[in-house]
């Protein structure tokens, strides 16, 4: 068991460091020019640009400012900003270049609100998908199973923008009838009922993967031997679903849980800025504005943990479960 776990952490520290390396060389060697966008139009020139490139850093070796951004993330950095030196600990993931600030305040500000959106769509999704999902199978066959089946597979089919585009519109701008989010600052009721538009179409439409899911995995578990000697014996219906049924089901329902909820903290952007939640994904989506390629490449940085993390601790877990997982 030991064996197998150091191998999976050796494997998602390989996919980290390769990542690391792959988007540095990606947005640091690329066509696009930082300074530029900083270069104000009616006083730019060659010089200027020059001067701005040389106190970013830019005009050094790629290899040179690659030793020095992995450096920062084991012992941290200085950097200059407007004449004044900001210290970064570690893990440094370097400084913003139209903010000044550290792209780890710029970021680790902002992920609670991230969390706290992708929880509430987890709750969400879990009830409405699992519920469905088991009705469907129940219902096998009849009017009732079509009706749900086809109408997440319709709700699933149809673009999420446009639906978060709609429920936005209606639901928060003109009919009023969820608020809009706000800060934590404003006191954590209104900050909580913010997050309930925005987590509740996120949840809605991702609760249509899980009724699929559900479904199959309770048919398949329904039909086995021993939900049969169950019923035979006379145990009530709920008992055997509940039981038997839902329980044996939901291991696999688990393990994309897991990943899930991982997707969901890197994957918010859409989300974030159509209902204006100051989260990772909405600063990301304007550092692609600005060409502000620290913060990029921070929030891809962060994607890439968070997401090898969850693989690891799937893993993991399911190797608990299933002893054959250590031995492939």
């Amino acid at each position: 068991m030991l064996t197998f776990i150091l191998r999976r952490v050796g494997l998602a520290i390989s996919v980290i460091l390769a990542t690391l390396v792959a988007t540095f060389v990606v947005f640091f060697a690329g066509p696009s020019d930082p300074a530029q966008s900083l270069c104000p139009e009616n006083r730019c020139n060659a010089e200027r640009l020059q001067a701005i490139r040389v106190n970013l850093g830019l005009d050094r070796p790629l290899t040179v400012q690659f030793v020095e951004y992995f450096k920062g993330l084991f012992v941290g950095r200085d950097f200059e900003f407007a004449g004044a030196t900001n210290h970064c600990g570690a893990p440094c993931l370097g400084f913003s270049y139209h903010t000044g600030r550290s792209v780890n305040d710029e970021l680790f500000s902002r992920f609670p609100n991230t969390v706290v959106l992708a929880l509430m769509a987890a709750v969400i999704f879990l009830i409405v998908g699992v519920t469905i999902g088991i009705v469907a199978a129940v219902r096998r066959g009849t009017a009732t199973d079509r009706i749900l089946i086809g109408g997440s597979q319709v709700f699933g089919a149809i673009p999420y923008y446009i639906l978060a585009l709609l429920f936005a519109l209606y639901m928060v701008t003109f009919w009023r009838v969820l608020p809009q989010y706000s800060s934590f600052s404003e006191g954590p009721g209104v900050y909580f009922a913010g997050m309930i538009a925005p987590a509740f179409i996120l949840g809605l439409v991702t609760s249509t993967s899980y009724t699929r899911y559900t479904r199959n995995s309770m048919i398949e578990t329904l039909s086995m031997d021993y939900v049969r000697t169950a019923r035979s014996k006379g145990i009530s219906e709920r008992r055997v679903l509940v039981n038997h049924g839902l329980r044996a089901a939901m291991g696999p329902i688990v393990t994309i849980l897991g990943l899930d909820i991982a997707a969901l903290l890197t994957g918010t952007l859409i989300t974030e800025k159509i209902f204006e939640v100051d989260g990772i994904g909405r600063r990301a989506l304007q550092a692609l504005f600005d060409d502000d390629l620290p913060v990029i490449m921070g929030t891809v940085l962060m994607a890439a943990v968070i997401v090898v993390l969850a693989n690891l601790i799937v893993d993991i877990g399911y190797s608990f479960i299933d002893p054959r997982v250590r031995l492939a």
